[in-house]
């Protein structure tokens, strides 16, 4: 099983241009054995509040057609995100986009502060997946700051966690502190994926990284790079490498 963390640097509300390094980046992960590529939070859009209604995806939005192409002529599971509309209410989505034509959302479930003047939370999308026998489920941002979601996980027999965020360099140690002690804790695999340029305004940390269920830190990105941390299991060990951009 091969796995792909990407890390990316938004251009602010460009999505044409953000779409463009989503699919070349597909395409590297791709070429390089991967089974799943995952974006950071809102990574269609960048992370945005104020602009997020303008912005905002349909849940079966046209501009995600080519992302439904390239995972099924890769064969590949992609994790986007953006804000998206369901029945008029705005959520801090992602798509989960499998190669045979079918698209999930999960949405935010628990909201940073300042969130919910422009979104709502909510339980009712929460999708599974399964590769290789491992089910894989997801969080997005401050979801991993509640020690609710990642105990939700277990209860559901998650394999591999699997966390779209954008935090700050000033965030980032608690992010590795929070998702290192839920691995080790709930025996789950743990890949995050975070911008590693500027979104909303603010810098963000980069630094995407992968603890195996042990809590051992397997691989990580420096805090600057775009590209991918790709990880591979093979029995019941996993190592990594890193793709620049």
């Amino acid at each position: 099983m091969i796995l792909a963390a990407a890390q990316t640097k938004p251009k602010r509300g460009n999505i044409a241009s953000n779409l463009l390094d989503h699919y070349k980046l597909i395409e590297l992960a791709a070429q390089n054995g991967a089974q799943l590529i995952a974006f950071p939070e809102m990574s269609i859009t960048g992370y945005e509040r104020e602009n997020a209604l303008e912005l905002a995806f349909a849940e079966d939005d046209y501009r995600i057609d080519h992302l439904k192409d390239l995972a099924t002529d890769n064969n590949i599971i992609i994790i986007a995100g953006a804000p998206i509309l369901i029945e008029n209410q705005l959520f801090i989505g992602e798509f989960i986009i499998s190669p045979n034509d079918s698209v999930s959302i999960y949405t935010k479930q628990f909201l940073h502060e300042g969130e919910d003047e422009f979104f709502q939370s909510s339980f009712d999308n929460n999708p599974m997946i399964t590769i290789e026998d491992q089910n894989i489920s997801f969080a997005i941002c401050a979801d991993i700051d509640n020690p609710k979601h990642p105990e939700n996980a277990e209860k559901n027999n998650v394999d591999i966690y699997i966390a779209s965020i954008f935090f700050s360099p000033n965030g980032i140690p608690n992010a590795y502190r929070d998702l290192k002690h839920y691995a080790e804790k709930h025996k789950m695999n743990v890949l995050m994926s975070n911008f590693s340029g500027e979104s909303w305004g603010s810098p963000s940390a980069g630094q995407s990284a992968f603890w195996n269920n042990k809590g051992e830190l397997i691989g990580q990105m420096n805090d600057s790079d775009s590209g991918l941390l790709l990880v591979e299991k093979q029995n019941d060990n996993w190592t990594s490498k890193v793709l620049k951009f």
